[in-house]
């Protein structure tokens, strides 16, 4: 791990913050079900997870995309070497978390599983803590104005200023 990172401990990865909420919903599904509440809306509410579940994928290959065009890392640990400002970036300041998330919680609709559900709650908000905040923090401190300018334009989830 380089210490010119935003993140420099291994555990510091969406799959790991965010993803093993999610496996231990599946666990406990499984093993100690709730009950999806049983509505008429059901059909849409499972094609709206299969269409969010979609979405977080193509958001996640346009992303990377994105990171190979201007060869800088996705994996942890590696120093960035370039604000990207455009593609996706253009609309998000987190495309990868954002697309993880549509996935997970569109996986979540689409299966009813109320379990991963309700822990996804507390782990995006571990994901802002531990993923998001070093991450801008470590950028201001690199890149200073360019960042700090990019961060006034576009918002952290989706949109811009």
């Amino acid at each position: 791990m380089n210490q010119e990172a935003a993140h420099s401990r291994g555990w510091q990865i969406f799959e790991v913050v965010v993803g093993i909420p999610f496996l231990i919903g599946i666990g406990l599904q499984l093993g100690l079900p709730i009950p999806f509440p049983y509505t008429r809306l059901m059909p849409f509410i499972i094609a709206m997870g299969v269409i969010l579940a979609l979405a977080g994928v193509i958001l996640v290959v346009l992303t990377r995309r994105e990171f190979a065009k201007y060869a800088q890392p996705t994996d942890p640990g590696f120093a960035t070497q370039k604000i990207i400002t455009t593609g996706v970036f253009s609309l998000s300041r987190n495309p990868l978390y954002l697309g993880g998330v549509l996935f997970l919680f569109g996986a979540a609709l689409a299966f009813k599983l109320s379990w991963a559900l309700i822990l996804l709650i507390p782990a995006f908000v571990a994901c802002h803590i531990f993923l998001i905040m070093p991450e801008e923090k470590y950028l201001v401190a690199k890149f200073g104005e360019q960042y700090i300018e990019y961060h006034k334009q576009v918002y952290r989830w989706i949109g811009r200023r």
